[in-house]
């Protein structure tokens, strides 16, 4: 809403939701994309990039994301059969 119709009351009052994604589905599309790239999950979460961008408390929270999850326990499951079949 412009200046001029927040002074004058014209216009929608009600605000909308902001579009795109959000800050905890950017960093958890950021872990996922880190770990299919072959990085260990410990050395993504103490990744200078995840720490500037989040608390420990929110750190936490995106390891409980069913999507991370999902990824990372697919990702170590593929790459331990490929060791099984490596040896």
């Amino acid at each position: 809403m412009g200046i001029l119709s927040r002074i004058f009351g014209k216009g929608d009052t009600k605000r909308e939701a902001p579009r795109g994604i959000s800050k905890e589905e950017a960093l958890a599309a950021y872990i996922i994309r880190e770990h299919r790239s072959g990085r260990s999950l410990e050395d993504i979460m103490d990744d200078p990039y995840l720490k500037n961008r989040s608390t420990e408390e929110q750190r936490l929270r995106l390891l409980e994301r069913a999507d991370v999850i999902r990824a990372v326990g697919e990702d170590t499951a593929a790459m331990a059969a490929e060791a099984v079949r490596e040896t």
